[in-house]
């Protein structure tokens, strides 16, 4: 299997409304693959379709190398989904809870579920109806790792947490899914990119880039120029530098495509009486921003 997840020109309409545009995503396994846009971007359909709650309108899908159509008990057994959103029996205590998932998962560790519950703090006692919008995610991710699953799906699971949570249910991810396939959707940019392996950019239905977060890092920079008198912008500005702006002595840019001798010799090119430049990494979020701003979607 090459690929964890990969989805074939997936598009998906609601009524007029298209909201997937001819997707074509690939998450290698063994990744952390961090699916990032801005709300209403497609995110949360994409992960539905992957996990056949919606039908696709075109195109298909495979997760671990079946069409997600036709995804069995068998498959599920094997997957671990938590959404914002999560619906749980809220009649339920936890320990009920976990007790009674355990019957449909042949890999349900008990030893981990209890590890999972100590870790997280979650009170066995307390109905799920009772518990604080982090401690339900808290209940819903026990429970997807309790019984070790291939792949994790987790659909905006940071939404609405307070930093402490938030961490928290980063560490329980990264110790307790070590080995598994991770697709996780946030518009959090900060917090999943210290963890990510791989990123894709969904805007408006529309996957703009998927690559490893470290290329991605690696080509976009802020770079600046200075002058000894203002300069012009040139007429032909190059499509990769993203939102332009002159200031004092000095031109600023988004470098979308960086490389150290390339972009100097660019620079050098267009602006012969260029003095000292500066090129300084970007962190996820001020990558995304630019983006959008510029309306270059990943050039």
């Amino acid at each position: 299997m090459d690929c964890a997840i990969r989805t074939y020109d997936l598009s998906k309409r609601f009524r007029r409304t298209p909201v997937l545009d001819a997707v074509n995503l690939e998450v290698p396994p063994g990744s952390i693959y961090g699916l990032v846009g801005a709300n209403g971007a497609g995110k949360t359909t994409t992960i539905k379709v992957l996990m056949n709650l919606l039908a696709p309108t075109s195109g298909r899908c495979e997760v671990m190398g079946a069409d997600s159509r036709r995804l069995s008990a068998r498959h599920f057994a094997q997957i671990g989904y938590v959404s914002e959103n999560q619906e749980m029996p809220d009649w339920m205590t936890v320990g009920h809870f976990m007790q009674h998932l355990s019957r449909f998962y042949p890999t349900w560790d008990g030893a981990r579920a209890s590890a999972l519950l100590g870790r997280f703090e979650l009170p066995l006692g307390r109905r799920l109806r009772d518990l604080s919008h982090g401690m339900r995610m808290k209940a819903a991710l026990a429970s997807a790792l309790a019984y070790a699953p291939r792949l994790m799906v987790l659909d905006e699971p940071f939404t609405g947490l307070d930093a402490v949570v938030r961490d928290e249910l980063i560490e329980g991810i990264l110790t307790r899914a070590s080995g598994a396939t991770i697709l996780i959707s946030s518009h959090d940019l900060t917090e999943i990119e210290s963890f990510v392996t791989h990123i894709g950019y969904l805007d408006r239905g529309r996957l703009h880039f998927s690559e490893e977060m470290e290329s991605v890092s690696a080509r976009f920079r802020e770079v600046a120029v200075s002058f000894a008198a203002p300069p012009p912008l040139p007429h032909e500005w190059p499509e990769d530098w993203l939102l332009p702006e002159t200031g004092g002595h000095a031109i600023r840019f988004i470098e979308s495509r960086y490389d150290a001798e390339a972009t100097a010799a660019r620079i050098r090119s267009l602006f012969p009486q260029a003095g000292e430049v500066s090129a300084n990494p970007m962190p996820l979020r001020a990558i995304f921003v630019a983006l959008v701003k510029s309306g270059r979607k990943g050039v």
